[in-house]
């Protein structure tokens, strides 16, 4: 049991600064300033995201096309401009949202 203790420790030490990492960007490309994990400012919360998308086998594609072409209408009438996001770091921030911005 305290082998496994120490493998969960060390694990959380090693995606901690992924998790800080995947937040970094999104403060990088702006994207807190409309979205946070938990609650719904102009857009929905990273949490619902990832609610509205469990199960859905192409939702990284559709996010990161909604992320860089924009969207409008799914969560309502404000719409999502287009982001000028390099596409790995969309791709990292689309895994980081589908896991609720954790």
């Amino acid at each position: 049991m305290k082998g496994f203790s120490v493998l969960l420790i060390a694990a959380a030490a090693l995606l901690a600064p992924q998790v800080q990492a995947n937040a970094d960007l999104a403060k990088k490309y702006n994207c807190l300033a409309c979205h946070a994990t938990d609650k719904k400012l102009v857009g929905p919360a990273y949490q619902d995201v990832a609610s509205k998308y469990k199960g859905q086998a192409d939702a990284a594609q559709v996010l990161a096309a909604k992320v860089k072409a924009g969207g409008k209408g799914v969560w309502g009438p404000v719409p999502m401009p287009p982001n000028n996001v390099p596409d790995e770091d969309i791709k990292t921030l689309v895994a980081w949202v589908l896991a609720g911005g954790k």
